[in-house]
């Protein structure tokens, strides 16, 4: 079975939270203290692009990351 990408913004959350020297955890930590109740396991499936992102997720992984929105699309940085 061919697998579907869920996302188009998983790599790059993951490549700007590795910038910010970040793990997983403790990005996780930053996303459910500014409101966005996220585990490390859900981070990682949105990062490898295993799970949907909402709009209003976006916006706060945006801000975590201390980003414009549109920095976590490919392509519009």
């Amino acid at each position: 079975m061919a697998s579907h990408k869920q996302n188009v913004v998983g790599p790059q959350i993951r490549k700007l939270r590795d910038k910010l020297g970040l793990t997983q955890e403790m990005f996780a930590a930053k996303c459910t203290v500014m409101g966005l109740e996220l585990t490390r396991v859900t981070l990682a499936k949105i990062e490898t692009q295993l799970r949907c992102v909402s709009d209003s997720e976006l916006w706060t992984l945006a801000k975590a990351l201390k980003v414009e929105l549109k920095e976590l699309y490919p392509g519009k940085r």
